[in-house]
């Protein structure tokens, strides 16, 4: 049962923030559980492009009487908080929240939990008493981003230089995938430099690239482990603007649509394509779950330790890498995109030349 002391602060907060993002029918009236659905930022496209129209889909499949309630945090945790407190008022059943801030975010947990609310940790790990964890694998990600990054740097692999532009410090995917690029790149090249991506937003990964570019000078990087299609971009468009030529390999992750036509163009080496298909409709199944008080067992497939949980529920699912040979055999072929989407007039001549044909 939910507190009523708690029910009670909670209403009086969810007055204040009627209009703090949160968007859907609500859970008042209705007779079928609601699933709240808070996402961290649109700094990343794939958040509101691909995640959020998918959970809400394959939640509508499997529980038609089902509501959806949907915020997005814009990077910030207190209005993420804000959000927590609101759809807890409204009635959620069952949350599924990517959070912007795990340590920030522990506290509006535990209110979920006191007040009855399973909170199911989606693509980064939470902390406080969470029901459930959905991911893909961070340190393989991590892996694939290093094993490319060496394959694209061809001899100089054996000693040459890499900069690191790693995620956001305040999630903890950000360590995950680092880890997993230094356990490939370590005794095979120098790092020359390593910073973190506040936010992961392109202007900071440009602004951490050309302080880079200017400490060490543009023909000492033979490559660059970018975390993640943004930063990648931030990435790129430094060495542009200090006209290096030829650009050096540049990783990224999320398979966004730009990031797939500069892997075309050649101006970054790779992505790392996690079939968010996949990743949503575990997460909606084991919130439909929740929600209506089943079993999940059947419905994940490991555990994991978070720094304040143990043995969460988990589903871990499997990242693949992206180069210019392999788009159409994944993200064409999987439907993410037509080729009418990926090759522009500008690269069409590019596309024909690696086979990518209507």
């Amino acid at each position: 049962m939910r507190g009523r002391a708690g029910r009670a602060a909670a209403l009086l907060m969810a007055a204040v923030l009627a209009g703090a993002g949160c968007t859907g029918d609500g859970g008042e009236g209705r007779d079928g559980p609601t699933v709240g659905v808070l996402l961290p930022s649109r700094a990343v496209p794939r958040w509101e492009q691909s995640d959020k129209p998918m959970i809400e889909k394959r939640v509508k499949e499997l529980c038609a009487e089902c509501t959806v309630m949907y915020a997005n945090a814009e990077n910030d945790a207190a209005s993420q908080r804000q959000q927590m407190t609101s759809m807890i008022t409204r009635g959620a059943s069952v949350l599924i929240l990517d959070a912007v801030d795990p340590g920030a975010l522990r506290s509006s947990v535990r209110e979920a939990h006191r007040e009855g609310v399973p909170v199911v940790a989606y693509d980064r790990l939470a902390e406080g008493p969470i029901s459930g964890f959905v991911s893909f694998d961070g340190h393989q990600v991590g892996r694939l981003q290093g094993a490319a990054l060496l394959t694209a740097m061809g001899a100089r692999a054996g000693g040459g230089g890499v900069v690191m532009m790693n995620g956001d410090p305040s999630s903890p995917n950000a360590a995950w995938y680092e880890r997993g690029a230094r356990s490939v790149l370590r005794d095979r090249v120098r790092i020359l430099r390593s910073y973190h991506t506040l936010g992961w937003r392109s202007e900071n990964a440009h602004d951490r690239m050309s302080a880079a570019i200017s400490t060490l000078g543009p023909h000492r990087i033979d490559g660059v482990l970018a975390a993640n299609d943004s930063i990648a971009a931030g990435v790129i468009a430094a060495l542009k603007s200090a006209r290096v030529s030829p650009l050096p390999p540049v990783t990224g992750q999320d398979a966004d649509l730009d990031a797939v036509r500069r892997v075309v163009e050649g101006e970054q080496y790779m992505t790392v394509y996690k079939p968010f298909r996949l990743e949503t409709d575990a997460a909606a199944a084991l919130a439909v779950a929740l929600a209506r008080g089943d079993d999940v067992d059947a419905l994940v497939t490991t555990t994991v330790d978070s720094p304040t949980t143990r043995d969460v529920p988990a589903v871990l699912l499997a990242p693949a890498a992206v180069t210019r040979d392999s788009i159409g055999r994944t993200l064409v072929r999987d439907g993410v995109y037509t080729v009418d989407q990926i090759c522009t007039p500008k690269l069409r001549g590019a596309c024909d030349r690696i086979g990518l044909t209507r």
